[in-house]
């Protein structure tokens, strides 16, 4: 496989020339390197490859848009993006939309690179070769039936070459590493290989004949649902084969391509090695931030004493450096409790404290404490209230969190001169809390992505957060069963809203001239 064409497509030249000899020194010899993406699309117009790598990030095409052109060029072909991790959750959302075979992130291990170079030129292989034998039998059967009645030869002939392809194929599927499975329109499987067996635990005689979702199942949806699209080829992830015999499963991508108007094969790829690896980086960078927050405490405490005098007297110039300091570690702090909590919610390990408490009392004392940092930007800063308090059950200093979070960004993205403004409604036992303001808004194509993690800014304008604050608070409005969401106009404002269902247990009436 070491003959394989590969293409390496960076704007870095750094990382092409690292690529060049990484591939050099592993004997691969037909490697060909771009820096503009443009420039690789106009070699493949005329040469075919067995690979494709792309970075994520480039100038003239991110990676995406060329591996969706590369796909239209030659469909069967492995391609391998990859991202930095503020780009992952980007490239993932969008791994169905280019077929992309694998997600890498930089910095890469050049181990799992090599072995996956090398599984997507064998993956390359082996379903073109799949496809060019079932386009072979088609073809086969098709002058058969045209000649059966008259030419008695030409049918010994094409049966001779079915046979042929027959055995041929099913060496591939028979000796292929990974599960091999044919269903028909109606998720039947038709056909396993051995691999399959491997992967269940049962055999192809318990397997065939029945439903495809006996044996495998999606974390979220039927994997027959993933069949209902005009695609001919789909990526599946989150998905795992069970023995219904046994508590035996295993965690397996699959990648569905229909051969036909009525038949699908599905390719299972184990992915259990995978997920340890991705367990064991995720419980390293949990144990990794909250052990800063000792040490980082601990800093910030002496540099408070140094400042209020504790230790001693400072000079003017001491006192500047060390409020520069002490501002530089609580950012550091901050990041790491925002990182911390992130991966809290994403392992389920953080528990709601739900309790009762008036709603209304709590965005108050926000607003109080917020209106100092509107006034001093000449923010026109409002609060429209219900004319009563309302009593929920929820987490009230997750919700706090999440308020401070909404608000504190209409503030720093509305520029001086402008309005914001914090509403208060209550439709039934729902609560809708919502931030607008008249500042410049954000793009429609960036909306899907600002709720996810290391999301920063938009396509026109970068922030310097750590892209974990909306994302966190969607955690938190969803851990409450309730919905956060958008509603965004360029060169009219945003308005962020949340909305808890069920939550109200009582509402009380604010006496006149009470404070809104």
């Amino acid at each position: 496989m070491k003959d394989g064409m590969i293409v390496v497509v960076d704007d870095e030249k750094i990382v092409t020339s690292a690529f060049k000899t990484l591939l050099m020194v592993e004997g691969y010899t037909n490697a060909h390197f771009f820096n503009n993406p443009l420039e690789a699309l106009k070699f493949l117009e005329t040469n075919r490859p067995d690979l494709v790598i792309s970075d994520f990030l480039m100038p003239e095409m991110n990676g995406l848009e060329f591996l969706i052109k590369v796909k239209e060029l030659y469909p069967e072909v492995s391609k391998i993006i990859l991202t930095g991790y503020a780009d992952k959750e980007n490239a993932i959302n969008a791994i169905n939309d280019a077929g992309i075979y694998k997600y890498l992130e930089k910095p890469w291990n050049n181990d799992d690179l090599l072995i996956n170079i090398r599984n997507g030129i064998e993956r390359s292989y082996l379903v073109s070769e799949l496809r060019k034998k079932i386009e072979e039998l088609d073809a086969a059967k098709k002058e058969l039936e045209k000649y059966s009645h008259s030419l008695e030869q030409l049918v010994e002939e094409k049966t001779a070459d079915i046979i042929s392809t027959n055995e041929k194929l099913s060496g591939i599927i028979t000796h292929c590493a990974d599960g091999i499975i044919t269903i028909d329109k109606n998720g039947i499987i038709e056909q396993v290989n051995p691999a399959v067996e491997n992967l269940t635990g049962l055999s192809a005689e318990r397997l065939c004949g029945h439903d495809i979702t006996e044996f495998v199942y999606n974390e979220k949806a039927s994997v027959k649902s993933f069949l209902d699209t005009e695609k001919n080829e789909i990526f599946v992830r989150n998905c795992f084969t069970t023995n219904p015999l046994s508590s035996f499963h295993t965690p397996v991508e699959i990648s569905f391509a229909r051969f036909n108007q009525d038949n699908y094969v599905c390719v299972l790829r184990d992915v259990s090695e995978q997920k340890k690896a991705d367990k064991l980086r995720d419980d390293f960078m949990a144990t990794l931030t909250h052990d800063l927050r000792t040490p980082l405490l601990a800093a910030i405490q002496t540099l408070k004493f140094f400042l209020d005098g504790s230790l001693g007297t400072i000079t003017d110039k001491q006192k500047l450096l060390l409020s520069t300091m002490l501002k530089s570690n609580e950012d550091l702090l901050g990041l790491v409790n925002a990182l911390l909590e992130v991966f809290r919610y994403d392992a389920e390990k953080l528990t709601l404290q739900k309790a009762d408490f008036v709603f209304n009392e709590l965005v108050l004392q926000i607003y109080n404490e917020l209106k100092p940092l509107a006034d001093k930007k000449e923010l026109e800063f409002n609060l429209e209230n219900t004319d009563e308090d309302l009593m929920i059950n929820a987490d009230k200093a997750e919700l706090r969190r999440v308020i401070c979070n909404l608000c504190g960004n209409a503030i720093n993205y509305t520029q001086p001169g402008g309005k914001v403004t914090l509403i208060i409604k209550a439709e039934g036992n729902d609560l809708i809390f919502s931030v607008s303001d008249n500042g410049s808004g954000i793009p429609q194509e960036d909306v899907p992505n600002l709720f996810q993690r290391f999301s920063q800014g938009t396509s026109a304008k970068r922030s310097t957060g750590t892209g974990l604050g909306l994302y966190l608070s969607r955690q938190i409005i969803e851990a409450h069963n309730g919905k956060i969401w958008l509603d965004t106009m360029l060169n009219k404002g945003s308005e962020f809203s949340f909305l808890l269902t069920d939550v109200i247990t009582k509402r009380i009436k604010r006496k006149t001239g009470a404070a809104v």
